[in-house]
């Protein structure tokens, strides 16, 4: 069976393979979770509209999902799609990027979208580094790991995204590996079928870029210290916070109902122009 008979085929651009992902990297992982999920929901891809930002992440579906995509300016990618959002509220409209676009410069954007609630699904991609631009600390980076901007160590604290995002009020959020491939393809369906703003931070390998910084210097490495790494949120619960460092939390953080923004919007415009 060559790459055009897959049963997944209908979903990618097989004229533009293999992808420009570095050996060992994640994102072809997080592609191939992205069109099984598509695919278990029967969502038609010509429906989609996938927003990305700039990094390593951002290529993911941007050009190889065979769907309408934005490939847009660093840190705007929630940005663009809250206006996709509002002005296409029947379509599916998904981020996928990295750490340091989203919760980096697109900071803000992504906390706002999370609190409006609105319709988006947001995978983040954590590889807890600026891996494109040439490794430099993100705010994902733990701490006290050396990188390009942070040569002898990195004295800030990691940003826990996915605890902020809940927070904020995002109805649905999860975190998982891309070691737990099963669990992140099932997160994935649940948080396209949330209506409301619906995240997944997917903690993801980057051997190149932050791998060789921290010993782990290729995919399986990185597989093997997810497994030994990774804690349920149930198990999670009991434990005190000095035993939860290093240690990734996993399976889903927050589920709400909470109304969704552009549901929301359309209700304001139809009272206004009734009042009108």
């Amino acid at each position: 069976m060559n790459g055009e008979d897959h049963p997944l085929s209908k979903y990618l651009r097989w004229e533009i393979m293999p992808t420009t992902h570095c050996p060992g990297c994640g994102g072809g992982q997080v592609l191939r979770a992205f069109i099984q999920a598509l695919d278990d929901l029967s969502i038609d891809p010509e429906s989609l509209v996938a927003v990305t930002g700039i990094g390593c992440s951002s290529w993911i579906t941007s050009p190889y999902l065979k769907s309408d995509t934005l490939h847009t300016t660093h840190g705007r990618a929630v940005a663009f799609a809250t206006g996709v959002k509002v002005m296409k509220p029947e379509s599916p409209v998904v981020v996928i990027a990295g750490d340091g676009d989203l919760s980096g410069i697109g900071g803000n954007h992504l906390i706002h979208a999370a609190r409006r609630n609105i319709g988006l699904v947001v995978f983040l991609v954590n590889n807890f580094i600026y891996g494109m631009t040439g490794g430099q600390v993100s705010p994902t980076t733990p701490f006290g790991v050396a990188t390009t901007t942070t040569p002898y160590f990195n004295a800030e604290h990691p940003l826990r995204i996915a605890e902020l995002v809940a927070a904020a009020g995002a109805n649905y959020v999860a975190r998982w590996t891309t070691f737990h491939a099963r669990q992140l393809i099932e997160a994935m369906k649940e948080a396209l079928s949330v209506k409301g703003f619906a995240f997944v931070e997917i903690i993801s390998q980057c051997p190149v870029s932050y791998g060789r910084r921290v010993g782990l210097r290729d995919g399986l490495a990185f597989y093997k210290h997810f497994k030994e790494r990774s804690i349920s949120v149930e198990d999670a619960r009991s434990l005190p916070e000095s035993e939860l460092e290093g240690r990734f939390v996993v399976g889903a953080l927050a589920r709400r109902n909470r109304p969704e923004f552009t549901e929301s919007l359309r209700r304001l415009n139809e009272e206004a122009c009734r009042a009108g």
